[in-house]
Protein backbone atom coordinates (compact mmCIF):
# COMPACT_ATOMS: atom_id res chain seq x y z
CA UNK A 1 0.00 0.00 0.00
CA UNK A 2 0.95 3.42 -0.63
CA UNK A 3 -0.85 4.59 2.68
CA UNK A 4 0.85 5.78 5.03
CA UNK A 5 0.25 6.57 8.93
CA UNK A 6 1.31 9.41 11.43
CA UNK A 7 0.17 10.03 15.01
CA UNK A 8 1.24 13.19 16.70
CA UNK A 9 0.53 13.46 20.46
CA UNK A 10 0.17 16.77 22.17
CA UNK A 11 1.51 16.60 26.31
CA UNK A 12 -0.14 18.14 29.54
CA UNK A 13 0.93 21.52 30.34
CA UNK A 14 0.60 21.97 33.85
CA UNK A 15 -1.85 24.10 36.41
CA UNK A 16 -1.52 23.73 40.33
CA UNK A 17 0.41 26.51 41.10
CA UNK A 18 -0.95 28.86 43.85
CA UNK A 19 1.73 30.69 44.70
CA UNK A 20 5.05 31.74 43.49
CA UNK A 21 7.99 32.47 45.82
CA UNK A 22 10.15 35.76 46.29
CA UNK A 23 13.13 35.86 44.45
CA UNK A 24 15.63 38.31 42.74
CA UNK A 25 15.09 36.83 39.12
CA UNK A 26 18.54 35.26 39.36
CA UNK A 27 17.57 31.80 39.55
CA UNK A 28 14.03 29.74 38.28
CA UNK A 29 11.30 30.21 39.96
CA UNK A 30 10.25 28.43 43.11
CA UNK A 31 6.44 27.84 44.23
CA UNK A 32 3.73 26.31 45.84
CA UNK A 33 1.50 23.44 44.70
CA UNK A 34 -2.66 22.76 45.09
CA UNK A 35 -2.79 20.12 47.19
CA UNK A 36 -5.86 17.52 46.37
CA UNK A 37 -4.76 14.58 45.74
CA UNK A 38 -6.20 12.22 43.21
CA UNK A 39 -5.27 9.27 41.09
CA UNK A 40 -5.57 7.75 37.90
CA UNK A 41 -5.56 3.79 36.66
CA UNK A 42 -3.21 2.72 33.90
CA UNK A 43 -3.76 -0.82 33.35
CA UNK A 44 -3.41 -2.43 36.76
CA UNK A 45 -1.63 0.00 38.18
CA UNK A 46 -2.93 3.32 40.53
CA UNK A 47 -0.77 6.16 39.70
CA UNK A 48 -1.24 8.84 42.94
CA UNK A 49 -0.32 12.56 42.74
CA UNK A 50 -0.98 15.33 45.68
CA UNK A 51 -2.67 17.39 42.73
CA UNK A 52 -3.62 16.31 38.95
CA UNK A 53 -0.44 17.77 37.51
CA UNK A 54 1.82 15.64 39.09
CA UNK A 55 -0.47 12.39 38.39
CA UNK A 56 -0.07 13.30 35.28
CA UNK A 57 3.68 13.68 34.94
CA UNK A 58 4.04 10.41 37.08
CA UNK A 59 2.17 8.48 34.68
CA UNK A 60 4.85 9.46 31.88
CA UNK A 61 6.80 6.89 32.40
CA UNK A 62 3.67 4.43 31.39
CA UNK A 63 3.20 6.17 28.39
CA UNK A 64 7.05 6.41 27.49
CA UNK A 65 7.42 2.76 28.03
CA UNK A 66 3.89 2.39 25.30
CA UNK A 67 5.88 4.80 23.04
CA UNK A 68 9.40 3.28 22.99
CA UNK A 69 7.82 0.47 20.87
CA UNK A 70 6.16 3.42 18.57
CA UNK A 71 7.33 4.43 14.87
CA UNK A 72 5.84 7.05 13.48
CA UNK A 73 4.93 9.08 15.98
CA UNK A 74 5.83 13.15 16.27
CA UNK A 75 5.29 14.70 19.87
CA UNK A 76 5.68 18.11 21.61
CA UNK A 77 5.75 19.11 25.27
CA UNK A 78 5.28 22.29 26.25
CA UNK A 79 8.98 23.40 28.54
CA UNK A 80 7.07 23.99 31.74
CA UNK A 81 6.22 20.85 31.61
CA UNK A 82 9.49 19.74 30.44
CA UNK A 83 11.19 21.60 33.23
CA UNK A 84 8.48 19.63 35.78
CA UNK A 85 9.45 16.34 34.89
CA UNK A 86 12.69 17.74 35.14
CA UNK A 87 12.45 18.24 38.62
CA UNK A 88 9.80 16.04 39.99
CA UNK A 89 10.43 12.85 37.85
CA UNK A 90 13.72 12.65 36.08
CA UNK A 91 13.52 8.38 34.98
CA UNK A 92 10.60 9.92 33.02
CA UNK A 93 12.39 13.17 31.37
CA UNK A 94 15.46 11.12 30.51
CA UNK A 95 12.90 9.03 29.04
CA UNK A 96 11.36 11.42 27.34
CA UNK A 97 14.17 13.03 25.74
CA UNK A 98 15.51 9.68 24.29
CA UNK A 99 12.26 9.06 22.50
CA UNK A 100 11.91 12.62 21.09
CA UNK A 101 15.17 12.24 20.03
CA UNK A 102 14.58 8.92 18.14
CA UNK A 103 11.17 10.42 17.45
CA UNK A 104 9.95 13.86 15.61
CA UNK A 105 10.08 16.40 18.52
CA UNK A 106 8.23 19.24 17.77
CA UNK A 107 8.66 22.87 19.22
CA UNK A 108 5.89 24.40 20.43
CA UNK A 109 5.26 28.00 22.00
CA UNK A 110 5.95 27.79 26.42
CA UNK A 111 3.07 28.06 28.76
CA UNK A 112 0.28 27.33 26.20
CA UNK A 113 -1.17 30.64 25.56
CA UNK A 114 -3.05 31.34 22.30
CA UNK A 115 -0.20 32.61 20.37
CA UNK A 116 -2.94 34.56 18.23
CA UNK A 117 -4.27 36.44 21.01
CA UNK A 118 -0.84 37.63 22.44
CA UNK A 119 0.69 41.11 20.79
CA UNK A 120 3.25 40.29 18.67
CA UNK A 121 5.87 41.22 20.77
CA UNK A 122 5.33 38.17 22.64
CA UNK A 123 4.55 36.03 19.93
CA UNK A 124 8.25 37.06 18.43
CA UNK A 125 9.67 36.14 22.12
CA UNK A 126 7.72 32.74 22.44
CA UNK A 127 8.43 31.56 18.64
CA UNK A 128 12.50 32.67 19.58
CA UNK A 129 12.24 30.64 22.88
CA UNK A 130 10.81 27.38 21.86
CA UNK A 131 12.95 26.88 18.66
CA UNK A 132 16.33 27.91 21.44
CA UNK A 133 14.76 25.35 24.05
CA UNK A 134 14.25 22.77 21.97
CA UNK A 135 17.59 23.36 19.79
CA UNK A 136 18.89 19.85 21.48
CA UNK A 137 16.27 17.93 19.96
CA UNK A 138 15.77 19.34 16.82
CA UNK A 139 19.73 20.30 15.60
CA UNK A 140 19.85 17.36 13.41
CA UNK A 141 16.43 17.75 11.66
CA UNK A 142 15.90 19.61 8.57
CA UNK A 143 12.06 19.70 8.37
CA UNK A 144 10.31 19.92 12.07
CA UNK A 145 7.16 19.95 13.09
CA UNK A 146 5.70 22.94 14.86
CA UNK A 147 2.58 22.69 17.41
CA UNK A 148 0.48 25.99 18.11
CA UNK A 149 -1.13 25.72 21.35
CA UNK A 150 -4.31 24.38 20.85
CA UNK A 151 -3.89 24.60 16.73
CA UNK A 152 -4.79 28.36 17.24
CA UNK A 153 -3.02 29.70 13.78
CA UNK A 154 -3.48 33.31 11.61
CA UNK A 155 -1.14 33.86 9.03
CA UNK A 156 1.00 36.69 11.08
CA UNK A 157 1.24 33.94 14.35
CA UNK A 158 2.53 31.53 11.47
CA UNK A 159 5.09 34.10 9.92
CA UNK A 160 6.40 35.21 13.00
CA UNK A 161 7.21 31.26 13.64
CA UNK A 162 8.92 31.10 10.56
CA UNK A 163 10.98 34.03 10.83
CA UNK A 164 12.30 32.50 14.35
CA UNK A 165 14.59 29.59 12.66
CA UNK A 166 16.18 28.86 9.07
CA UNK A 167 14.38 25.11 9.28
CA UNK A 168 11.77 23.75 6.92
CA UNK A 169 8.50 23.47 9.25
CA UNK A 170 5.41 21.87 9.16
CA UNK A 171 2.28 23.21 10.69
CA UNK A 172 0.27 20.23 12.56
CA UNK A 173 -3.25 21.34 12.34
CA UNK A 174 -6.75 20.05 12.13
CA UNK A 175 -8.16 19.05 9.14
CA UNK A 176 -11.22 21.46 9.70
CA UNK A 177 -9.09 24.55 9.71
CA UNK A 178 -7.57 24.05 5.75
CA UNK A 179 -9.36 25.32 3.06
CA UNK A 180 -8.89 22.80 0.45
CA UNK A 181 -8.93 24.23 -3.28
CA UNK A 182 -8.81 20.27 -5.29
CA UNK A 183 -9.18 17.24 -4.08
CA UNK A 184 -5.92 15.83 -4.95
CA UNK A 185 -4.84 18.46 -2.27
CA UNK A 186 -6.16 15.96 0.28
CA UNK A 187 -3.38 13.76 2.57
CA UNK A 188 -0.63 15.07 0.33
CA UNK A 189 2.60 17.26 0.88
CA UNK A 190 0.86 21.13 0.77
CA UNK A 191 2.39 24.22 1.90
CA UNK A 192 1.21 27.62 3.44
CA UNK A 193 3.12 30.22 4.09
CA UNK A 194 6.76 29.45 3.46
CA UNK A 195 5.92 26.43 4.98
CA UNK A 196 3.98 22.64 5.21
CA UNK A 197 1.09 22.02 6.93
CA UNK A 198 -0.88 18.74 7.49
CA UNK A 199 -4.67 18.52 9.11
CA UNK A 200 -6.04 15.99 11.35
CA UNK A 201 -8.40 13.59 10.52
CA UNK A 202 -10.52 14.80 13.56
CA UNK A 203 -13.70 11.87 13.58
CA UNK A 204 -11.16 9.35 13.76
CA UNK A 205 -8.70 10.76 16.14
CA UNK A 206 -11.79 11.41 18.33
CA UNK A 207 -12.64 7.99 18.07
CA UNK A 208 -9.51 6.79 19.96
CA UNK A 209 -9.46 9.22 21.99
CA UNK A 210 -13.47 8.99 23.47
CA UNK A 211 -13.23 5.24 22.88
CA UNK A 212 -16.06 5.12 19.99
CA UNK A 213 -14.64 2.49 18.23
CA UNK A 214 -12.83 -0.57 19.16
CA UNK A 215 -9.57 -1.41 18.11
CA UNK A 216 -10.86 -3.56 14.83
CA UNK A 217 -13.17 -0.93 13.68
CA UNK A 218 -10.03 1.84 14.49
CA UNK A 219 -8.33 -0.19 11.86
CA UNK A 220 -10.84 -0.99 9.16
CA UNK A 221 -11.46 3.48 9.53
CA UNK A 222 -8.49 3.76 8.88
CA UNK A 223 -8.02 1.60 6.12
CA UNK A 224 -11.26 3.28 4.55
CA UNK A 225 -9.44 6.20 3.77
CA UNK A 226 -7.20 4.93 0.97
CA UNK A 227 -6.71 7.30 -1.80
CA UNK A 228 -7.49 4.92 -4.84
CA UNK A 229 -6.48 7.09 -7.14
CA UNK A 230 -2.96 7.73 -5.48
CA UNK A 231 -2.54 3.86 -5.22
CA UNK A 232 -2.93 3.22 -8.82
CA UNK A 233 -0.45 6.04 -9.34
CA UNK A 234 2.09 4.98 -6.98
CA UNK A 235 1.72 8.50 -4.97
CA UNK A 236 2.46 8.27 -1.08
CA UNK A 237 -0.50 9.94 0.68
CA UNK A 238 -0.71 10.44 4.69
CA UNK A 239 -3.53 9.81 6.85
CA UNK A 240 -2.31 11.89 9.92
CA UNK A 241 -4.08 11.87 13.45
CA UNK A 242 -3.53 13.84 16.56
CA UNK A 243 -4.61 13.54 20.17
CA UNK A 244 -3.22 14.56 23.53
CA UNK A 245 -0.47 12.71 25.23
CA UNK A 246 -3.71 12.17 28.17
CA UNK A 247 -5.38 10.43 25.57
CA UNK A 248 -3.46 7.37 26.14
CA UNK A 249 -4.70 7.43 29.90
CA UNK A 250 -8.71 8.01 28.96
CA UNK A 251 -9.18 4.16 30.78
CA UNK A 252 -7.00 1.56 32.23
CA UNK A 253 -6.64 -0.03 28.77
CA UNK A 254 -6.26 2.68 26.37
CA UNK A 255 -2.30 2.29 25.98
CA UNK A 256 -3.21 -1.13 24.92
CA UNK A 257 -5.69 -0.56 22.60
CA UNK A 258 -3.44 2.34 21.01
CA UNK A 259 -0.62 -1.11 20.37
CA UNK A 260 -2.59 -2.82 19.05
CA UNK A 261 -4.51 -0.42 16.61
CA UNK A 262 -0.79 0.35 15.41
CA UNK A 263 0.01 -3.51 15.14
CA UNK A 264 -3.50 -3.95 12.90
CA UNK A 265 -2.31 -1.00 10.66
CA UNK A 266 0.89 -2.69 9.99
CA UNK A 267 -0.15 -6.07 9.23
CA UNK A 268 -2.39 -4.44 6.74
CA UNK A 269 0.74 -3.08 4.78
CA UNK A 270 0.15 0.31 6.51
CA UNK A 271 3.83 1.93 7.01
CA UNK A 272 3.83 4.30 10.11
CA UNK A 273 5.92 7.70 9.61
CA UNK A 274 5.75 11.07 11.31
CA UNK A 275 3.82 14.12 9.28
CA UNK A 276 7.95 16.21 9.06
CA UNK A 277 9.43 12.39 8.22
CA UNK A 278 6.64 12.32 5.44
CA UNK A 279 7.22 16.09 3.84
CA UNK A 280 11.38 15.26 4.48
CA UNK A 281 10.69 12.16 2.05
CA UNK A 282 8.73 14.27 -0.15
CA UNK A 283 11.19 17.05 -0.44
CA UNK A 284 14.39 14.40 -0.80
CA UNK A 285 12.58 12.46 -3.62
CA UNK A 286 12.28 9.43 -1.62
CA UNK A 287 8.61 9.54 -1.96
CA UNK A 288 7.56 10.46 -5.40
CA UNK A 289 5.17 13.86 -5.55
CA UNK A 290 1.76 14.32 -7.41
CA UNK A 291 2.33 17.12 -10.24
CA UNK A 292 2.99 19.97 -8.04
CA UNK A 293 3.03 18.42 -4.72
CA UNK A 294 4.93 20.39 -2.02
CA UNK A 295 4.96 23.30 -4.31
CA UNK A 296 0.64 24.42 -4.53
CA UNK A 297 -0.49 26.18 -1.37
CA UNK A 298 -3.70 25.73 0.67
CA UNK A 299 -5.57 28.02 2.75
CA UNK A 300 -5.81 27.71 6.55
CA UNK A 301 -8.64 29.75 8.12
CA UNK A 302 -7.56 32.41 10.46
CA UNK A 303 -8.05 32.04 14.25
CA UNK A 304 -9.22 28.35 13.40
CA UNK A 305 -8.60 25.44 16.17
CA UNK A 306 -8.28 21.69 16.71
CA UNK A 307 -10.60 21.35 19.48
CA UNK A 308 -13.12 24.23 19.17
CA UNK A 309 -17.13 24.01 19.85
CA UNK A 310 -17.47 22.68 16.62
CA UNK A 311 -21.19 22.63 16.86
CA UNK A 312 -21.93 26.03 17.20
CA UNK A 313 -19.20 26.61 13.71
CA UNK A 314 -21.76 28.45 10.83
CA UNK A 315 -19.43 27.51 7.71
CA UNK A 316 -18.37 24.27 8.71
CA UNK A 317 -14.55 25.24 10.26
CA UNK A 318 -13.19 25.71 13.68
CA UNK A 319 -12.02 29.00 15.27
CA UNK A 320 -11.25 30.16 18.89
CA UNK A 321 -14.79 30.55 20.20
CA UNK A 322 -13.92 28.46 22.97
CA UNK A 323 -11.73 30.37 24.25
CA UNK A 324 -13.22 33.83 23.23
CA UNK A 325 -16.68 33.14 24.24
CA UNK A 326 -17.79 34.93 21.55
CA UNK A 327 -18.31 33.58 17.80
CA UNK A 328 -16.32 35.52 15.78
CA UNK A 329 -18.85 35.27 12.28
CA UNK A 330 -22.11 36.81 13.99
CA UNK A 331 -19.73 38.43 16.94
CA UNK A 332 -22.26 36.43 19.37
CA UNK A 333 -21.50 35.66 22.90
CA UNK A 334 -22.29 31.90 23.51
CA UNK A 335 -23.45 29.86 26.30
CA UNK A 336 -22.72 26.14 27.25
CA UNK A 337 -24.21 23.07 29.85
CA UNK A 338 -22.48 23.32 32.55
CA UNK A 339 -23.77 20.62 35.45
CA UNK A 340 -27.48 20.64 33.59
CA UNK A 341 -27.43 24.28 33.53
CA UNK A 342 -26.76 26.66 30.73
CA UNK A 343 -23.86 29.28 31.40
CA UNK A 344 -23.01 32.12 29.55
CA UNK A 345 -18.91 32.36 27.96
CA UNK A 346 -19.00 36.03 28.25
CA UNK A 347 -16.48 35.65 31.30
CA UNK A 348 -14.11 33.84 28.67
CA UNK A 349 -14.52 37.27 26.60
CA UNK A 350 -13.89 39.47 29.66
CA UNK A 351 -11.04 37.09 30.91
CA UNK A 352 -8.85 37.57 27.84
CA UNK A 353 -9.48 40.97 27.09
CA UNK A 354 -8.91 41.96 31.25
CA UNK A 355 -5.20 39.60 30.47
CA UNK A 356 -4.64 41.21 27.28
CA UNK A 357 -4.98 44.42 29.14
CA UNK A 358 -2.34 43.54 32.16
CA UNK A 359 0.22 41.71 29.52
CA UNK A 360 0.55 45.43 28.08
CA UNK A 361 0.93 46.64 31.56
CA UNK A 362 3.46 44.06 32.47
CA UNK A 363 5.07 44.51 28.52
CA UNK A 364 5.41 48.38 29.28
CA UNK A 365 6.71 48.63 32.55
CA UNK A 366 9.45 45.80 31.94
CA UNK A 367 10.63 47.54 28.31
CA UNK A 368 10.50 51.05 30.28
CA UNK A 369 12.34 49.12 32.78
CA UNK A 370 15.07 47.58 30.64
CA UNK A 371 15.78 50.80 28.59
CA UNK A 372 16.52 52.80 31.45
CA UNK A 373 19.46 50.56 31.78
CA UNK A 374 20.13 50.75 27.88
CA UNK A 375 19.38 47.14 27.47
CA UNK A 376 18.34 45.76 24.30
CA UNK A 377 14.76 44.49 25.35
CA UNK A 378 14.02 41.45 23.30
CA UNK A 379 17.05 39.84 22.91
CA UNK A 380 17.64 39.93 27.24
CA UNK A 381 14.01 38.92 27.11
CA UNK A 382 15.21 35.56 24.94
CA UNK A 383 18.09 35.09 27.14
CA UNK A 384 16.38 34.87 30.25
CA UNK A 385 14.68 31.54 29.06
CA UNK A 386 17.95 30.19 30.03
CA UNK A 387 17.24 31.35 33.79
CA UNK A 388 13.60 30.71 34.08
CA UNK A 389 14.26 27.18 32.74
CA UNK A 390 17.75 27.01 34.05
CA UNK A 391 17.86 23.17 34.91
CA UNK A 392 16.58 21.89 31.54
CA UNK A 393 19.54 24.02 29.48
CA UNK A 394 22.18 22.77 32.29
CA UNK A 395 21.02 19.59 31.57
CA UNK A 396 22.02 20.20 28.38
CA UNK A 397 25.27 21.80 28.83
CA UNK A 398 24.10 24.99 27.57
CA UNK A 399 24.78 28.44 28.57
CA UNK A 400 23.03 29.68 31.94
CA UNK A 401 25.41 31.88 33.65
CA UNK A 402 24.14 35.84 34.79
CA UNK A 403 27.14 36.87 32.79
CA UNK A 404 25.68 35.56 29.15
CA UNK A 405 21.96 36.21 30.51
CA UNK A 406 22.53 40.08 31.16
CA UNK A 407 24.60 41.03 28.30
CA UNK A 408 22.59 42.80 26.52
CA UNK A 409 21.56 44.53 29.62
CA UNK A 410 24.87 45.71 30.17
CA UNK A 411 25.36 43.71 33.21
CA UNK A 412 22.82 45.32 35.24
CA UNK A 413 21.25 43.19 37.63
CA UNK A 414 18.39 44.99 37.61
CA UNK A 415 17.54 43.69 34.73
CA UNK A 416 16.85 40.12 36.11
CA UNK A 417 14.18 41.17 38.59
CA UNK A 418 12.07 42.47 35.09
CA UNK A 419 13.03 39.33 33.48
CA UNK A 420 11.20 37.56 36.15
CA UNK A 421 8.46 39.50 35.93
CA UNK A 422 7.70 39.50 32.28
CA UNK A 423 8.25 35.22 32.41
CA UNK A 424 5.63 35.22 35.16
CA UNK A 425 3.39 37.36 33.28
CA UNK A 426 4.20 34.77 30.27
CA UNK A 427 3.47 31.84 32.88
CA UNK A 428 -0.33 33.05 33.42
CA UNK A 429 -1.06 32.94 29.58
CA UNK A 430 -1.45 29.41 29.96
CA UNK A 431 -5.22 28.71 28.15
CA UNK A 432 -6.10 26.17 30.00
CA UNK A 433 -8.73 28.44 31.66
CA UNK A 434 -10.63 29.58 28.86
CA UNK A 435 -11.15 26.11 27.32
CA UNK A 436 -13.56 24.86 30.03
CA UNK A 437 -16.81 26.02 30.58
CA UNK A 438 -17.08 26.80 34.41
CA UNK A 439 -14.57 29.94 35.32
CA UNK A 440 -13.92 28.50 38.80
CA UNK A 441 -10.98 25.96 38.21
CA UNK A 442 -7.58 24.97 39.29
CA UNK A 443 -5.78 26.32 36.28
CA UNK A 444 -7.86 29.95 35.94
CA UNK A 445 -6.32 30.26 40.32
CA UNK A 446 -3.30 29.49 38.45
CA UNK A 447 -3.03 32.14 35.95
CA UNK A 448 -4.68 34.68 38.31
CA UNK A 449 -2.07 33.90 41.16
CA UNK A 450 0.75 33.74 38.94
CA UNK A 451 -0.30 37.21 37.19
CA UNK A 452 -1.09 38.88 40.58
CA UNK A 453 2.87 38.16 41.41
CA UNK A 454 4.06 39.74 38.40
CA UNK A 455 1.98 42.97 38.77
CA UNK A 456 2.84 43.45 42.64
CA UNK A 457 7.18 42.13 41.83
CA UNK A 458 6.36 45.41 39.56
CA UNK A 459 4.57 47.67 41.97
CA UNK A 460 7.47 47.31 44.42
CA UNK A 461 9.98 47.47 41.22
CA UNK A 462 8.71 51.17 40.63
CA UNK A 463 8.35 51.57 44.74
CA UNK A 464 9.59 55.08 43.38
CA UNK A 465 8.47 55.65 40.35
CA UNK A 466 5.56 57.47 38.88
CA UNK A 467 4.85 54.41 36.94
CA UNK A 468 4.10 52.51 40.19
CA UNK A 469 0.46 53.69 39.79
CA UNK A 470 -0.27 51.85 36.90
CA UNK A 471 0.55 48.24 37.81
CA UNK A 472 -1.71 49.00 41.23
CA UNK A 473 -4.50 49.98 38.75
CA UNK A 474 -3.51 46.85 36.96
CA UNK A 475 -3.72 44.30 40.04
CA UNK A 476 -6.64 45.98 40.68
CA UNK A 477 -8.32 45.47 37.62
CA UNK A 478 -7.90 41.89 38.59
CA UNK A 479 -9.12 41.71 42.20
CA UNK A 480 -12.25 43.61 40.71
CA UNK A 481 -13.03 41.52 37.92
CA UNK A 482 -16.86 41.01 38.48
CA UNK A 483 -16.73 45.05 38.35
CA UNK A 484 -15.82 44.65 34.57
CA UNK A 485 -19.16 44.05 33.15
CA UNK A 486 -20.10 47.61 33.97
CA UNK A 487 -16.83 48.86 33.44
CA UNK A 488 -16.73 47.73 29.77
CA UNK A 489 -20.34 47.82 29.07
CA UNK A 490 -20.96 44.14 28.30
CA UNK A 491 -24.55 44.02 28.72
CA UNK A 492 -24.29 46.08 25.04
CA UNK A 493 -23.26 42.50 23.15
CA UNK A 494 -25.61 40.36 22.24
CA UNK A 495 -25.79 36.64 22.98
CA UNK A 496 -26.83 34.34 20.96
CA UNK A 497 -30.08 33.32 22.65
CA UNK A 498 -30.40 37.14 24.18
CA UNK A 499 -29.78 36.88 27.54
CA UNK A 500 -26.03 35.60 27.71
CA UNK A 501 -25.17 39.38 28.24
CA UNK A 502 -27.54 40.07 31.10
CA UNK A 503 -26.04 40.99 34.48
CA UNK A 504 -27.84 38.12 36.02
CA UNK A 505 -26.28 36.06 33.33
CA UNK A 506 -22.83 37.65 34.23
CA UNK A 507 -23.08 36.70 37.94
CA UNK A 508 -24.35 33.12 37.79
CA UNK A 509 -21.03 32.48 35.50
CA UNK A 510 -19.13 33.69 38.17
CA UNK A 511 -20.45 32.33 41.27
CA UNK A 512 -18.24 30.55 43.29
CA UNK A 513 -18.17 26.93 43.45
CA UNK A 514 -16.39 26.08 46.61
CA UNK A 515 -18.08 26.32 50.28
CA UNK A 516 -14.72 28.39 51.95
CA UNK A 517 -15.33 31.97 50.01
CA UNK A 518 -17.70 34.36 48.59
CA UNK A 519 -15.56 35.30 46.48
CA UNK A 520 -15.27 34.80 42.63
CA UNK A 521 -11.95 32.78 41.76
CA UNK A 522 -10.32 35.73 40.16
CA UNK A 523 -10.85 37.68 43.10
CA UNK A 524 -9.14 35.02 45.47
CA UNK A 525 -6.66 34.20 43.65
CA UNK A 526 -5.39 37.76 43.47
CA UNK A 527 -6.37 38.06 46.62
CA UNK A 528 -4.26 34.89 47.66
CA UNK A 529 -0.86 36.94 46.53
CA UNK A 530 -2.32 39.81 47.67
CA UNK A 531 -2.84 39.00 51.44
CA UNK A 532 1.43 37.56 51.55
CA UNK A 533 2.53 39.71 49.21
CA UNK A 534 1.02 43.83 49.94
CA UNK A 535 2.37 45.09 53.45
CA UNK A 536 3.11 48.39 54.98
CA UNK A 537 1.87 50.96 52.67
CA UNK A 538 0.87 48.56 50.58
CA UNK A 539 -1.70 47.01 52.71
CA UNK A 540 -4.48 49.73 51.91
CA UNK A 541 -4.68 48.03 48.50
CA UNK A 542 -6.42 44.95 50.27
CA UNK A 543 -7.74 45.95 53.30
CA UNK A 544 -11.58 46.17 52.63
CA UNK A 545 -11.77 42.72 51.81
CA UNK A 546 -12.08 39.34 54.33
CA UNK A 547 -9.20 37.95 53.90
CA UNK A 548 -10.89 34.63 55.31
CA UNK A 549 -12.13 34.16 52.31
CA UNK A 550 -9.16 34.63 50.15
CA UNK A 551 -8.23 30.65 49.34
CA UNK A 552 -7.06 28.80 47.29
CA UNK A 553 -10.19 25.82 46.86
CA UNK A 554 -11.73 25.92 43.27
CA UNK A 555 -14.14 23.84 41.65
CA UNK A 556 -13.62 20.70 39.82
CA UNK A 557 -12.61 20.44 35.73
CA UNK A 558 -15.32 18.42 34.58
CA UNK A 559 -12.69 16.62 32.08
CA UNK A 560 -10.94 15.49 35.33
CA UNK A 561 -13.55 14.14 36.81
CA UNK A 562 -12.79 10.23 35.81
CA UNK A 563 -9.85 11.02 38.53
CA UNK A 564 -10.22 9.65 41.58
CA UNK A 565 -10.25 12.44 43.50
CA UNK A 566 -10.24 12.03 47.68
CA UNK A 567 -12.73 15.41 47.96
CA UNK A 568 -14.66 15.08 44.88
CA UNK A 569 -17.10 17.83 45.97
CA UNK A 570 -14.38 21.02 44.95
CA UNK A 571 -10.68 20.98 43.78
CA UNK A 572 -9.66 22.09 47.64
CA UNK A 573 -6.00 23.15 48.65
CA UNK A 574 -5.44 21.57 52.35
Amino acid sequence: MFQKFAYHFHAYQPGDIVYIKDSKGNKPIEYEERKSPVSIKIREEEVKGENWTRAMLYSYEHIADTLSQMKGVSVDIEPFTFLMLLRYHRKAFEDAVELLKRFDAVPTAPFHPIVPHLDEFEQRILARVSFDFYAPLIKNRAVIGYWLPEAVITKKSAEIVESSTNKELVFLLDERQLLYDFPQAKYSCNRYSKSFVFGREWLLSDAFAFNTLDVQGLIQATLRMADLEKERSGIPYLIFMASDLESLLGNPAQLDRFIRWMEGLEQNGVERVSAPEFIRKKLSGEYRRLEGECVFEIGVKDYSSWSDYFDLSIDGKTSDMRWLGLRREDGRIIHRWYKDRKISQLWKLAFTKLFQELNRAVRFGVIEGLRKLNSDPEEFLLRYARIFFKDYYDYFGMETSNIYVLEPANGDKSALRLGRAYYLMLLANHSCPRFWENLDTRVTFGNVSVMAKALIELIKYFNESELRSIFIEAYLRLLNFEKLYHLWNLGELKGMEGWETTEKAWNEALKPEVPTSEYNVVTRGSLYVGKRDLKDDLRYIIEQYNLDWAVADTGHIPGEMHGHWENTEWCEHR
